[in-house]
């Protein structure tokens, strides 16, 4: 998992995820995230891009998807 910083947005690369599902670090940055921060979530597993949209609307968070070939990027405030 890499995660990488800049001022305004955290993002949370999962696609290079071996040793468990792409779930666990995507999850662990929404649920350890400062109120009100931003984060950017990228998946190229189609599931578990799935899977975390619908945990973001079962918690009425509003959500961005960005689909670039095979990878789906998905922006949203916690």
């Amino acid at each position: 998992m890499k995660v990488r910083r800049n001022l305004a947005m955290k993002t949370v690369d999962t696609r290079d995820q071996k040793r468990y599902n792409p779930l666990i670090p995507a999850l662990e940055a929404i649920l350890l995230s400062p109120k009100d921060s931003s984060l950017e979530l990228i998946f190229n597993n189609l599931g578990s891009a799935k899977d975390i949209k619908e945990y973001l609307m079962e918690k009425e968070i509003g959500f961005r998807e960005i689909y670039d070939r095979d990878i789906i990027i998905l922006q949203f405030k916690v």
